[in-house]
């Protein structure tokens, strides 16, 4: 019988297209039917259309429905696959505006940090309606992938839920790829890594080439003598230098989660390339996003039109989700990198806290083993942000202002920024900004109103 897999927030191309064509590049998946929801049924419709292109093109058995009535879509689902952004860019453009309006300068701000912070607080009250929909309609045990951020936050929520979920991330490979090229690896799989941490500030713990293991001072010597890395990744060969370990996020995104790079002004200048947005851009992926949002009135006609390469290995992306619904359905093993309750895989890292770690699936499951510690300084990094995606999850599910506030407070770059104060008024100007995406928060938002009303008013920045 075929199986069911529904994506929710299936207007997104960029996944949706990408994740169904890698699903059906197994042969056993061919007949695979999909069940596609959005909240935009323009979106919707355009996405399905490429999508059934590509099945009809190939000729497969797939086929696909579409729906912007959620729980129609997760009827019998065996897999949901989860890739939404919870108030779109409107919301994105506020969880950057109003934190730097207060010296708090993100690149991405999309796991933790302001905007991170905030995006926690949209995303898991939806999370947990798309998995108290899976318990009504999909089938007994079905597994939600969430592609979607603040992965970490993301997972904690549902997990403490009860939702069989299991996050996906695609940032081991980049670096992985980064650390192969500056080696003189032919190809990526020439370097055996282990990679251990919480998503977005994951280390690569242990590297071996050509037999033999290299150590931090080695990979620095090799990542400064590349003729662009070298340039453009200095706040993540900074950290190497100091904690022995390369983190697996873009120099922007390493830079907004810790303390040091970021907090002011001229330290921009020193650690940060605008040569690319990952670099360390302010609000970088804000920009790229803005630019492709007219995505479907300018490209959609000619993906239409376009000789695509056909479904098949040679076409398959590194992301993981196909091939963990492959591992599942068929018994051959995957070995891979999965967002998943610690319960003791990180010896000096939380139980409770949602780890990135190396894993392999098979037709029994997700397994886990124990990879020991991490080095203490990466483990101190990890904690700190750790201990902010607990009081922030917690927050974003039962709507508690004071909680949310000292997640803000706790957080490692605001807390570097902002003195005590200043956090309470931000996140009361970010609560008012996007009220309509924070239902939980309803009670609040008006006493928020009233004391940006009253004052007095911490003086902001331009």
């Amino acid at each position: 019988m075929a199986l069911n897999v529904a994506v929710i927030g299936a207007g997104s191309v960029g996944f949706t297209r990408r994740l169904m064509r890698d699903i059906l590049s197994v042969p056993e998946l061919r007949d695979t039917h999909f069940a596609f929801t959005d909240i935009s049924q323009s979106n919707l419709d355009l996405v399905t259309q490429l999508c059934r292109k590509d099945i009809r093109v190939n000729a497969l058995p797939a086929r696909i429905s579409a729906t912007v009535q959620r729980r129609r879509a997760l009827r019998d689902a065996d897999y949901v696959i989860c890739c939404v952004r919870v108030g779109g860019l409107e919301a994105f453009q506020s969880d950057i505006d109003v934190p730097l309006r207060y010296g708090v300068d993100q690149c991405v701000g999309d796991t933790i940090c302001a905007g991170g912070i905030m995006y926690g607080q949209r995303t898991i009250p939806q999370l947990l309606a798309f998995a108290d929909d899976m318990k009504a309609a999909a089938k007994p045990g079905a597994l939600l992938l969430n592609y979607a951020n603040p992965m970490a936050m993301n997972c904690w929520a549902l997990l403490d839920h009860g939702a069989p979920a299991v996050g996906l991330c695609h940032g081991v490979e980049h670096g992985w790829s980064q650390i192969a090229e500056v080696l003189g690896a032919e190809r990526r799989e020439d370097v055996a890594i282990e990679c251990v941490g919480i998503n977005h500030q994951t280390w690569y713990t242990r590297i071996e080439y050509q037999g033999r293991r290299i150590g931090a001072p080695e990979l620095l010597a090799a990542f400064q003598a590349h003729p662009v890395y070298a340039r453009t990744e200095k706040v993540r060969l900074d950290v190497l230098r100091r904690f022995g370990c390369y983190s697996t996020e873009s120099n922007g995104h390493l830079s907004e989660y810790l303390p040091w790079y970021r907090k002011r002004p001229d330290e921009l200048e020193r650690w940060i390339d605008r040569s690319s947005w990952s670099y360390g851009e302010t609000g970088g992926y804000l920009r790229v996003s803005k630019e492709r949002r007219t995505w479907f009135e300018t490209d959609f006609p000619q993906l239409m039109a376009a000789d695509d390469p056909p479904i098949g290995p040679d076409d398959r992306s590194d992301e993981r989700g196909s091939r963990i619904i492959e591992a599942l359905e068929t018994g051959r093993v995957y070995r891979g990198f999965f967002n998943v309750r610690n319960n003791g895989a990180v010896g000096n890292l939380d139980a409770d806290a949602v780890v990135e770690v190396p894993g392999f699936v098979d037709a029994l499951g997700i397994h886990v083993p124990q990879v020991g510690d991490l080095p203490l300084a990466c483990a101190a990094t990890c904690g700190a942000s750790i201990d902010v995606q607990r009081m922030a999850a917690r927050a974003a599910v039962t709507g508690d202002a004071e909680l949310l506030k000292q997640a803000m407070l706790h957080d490692p770059l605001v807390g570097a920024v902002c003195n005590p104060p200043e956090v309470w008024q931000m996140v009361d100007e970010l609560l008012v900004a996007q009220a309509q995406w924070l239902p939980q928060y309803q009670d609040e938002i008006p006493r928020a109103q009233r004391r940006l009303r009253q004052g007095p008013r911490v003086k902001t920045r331009t």
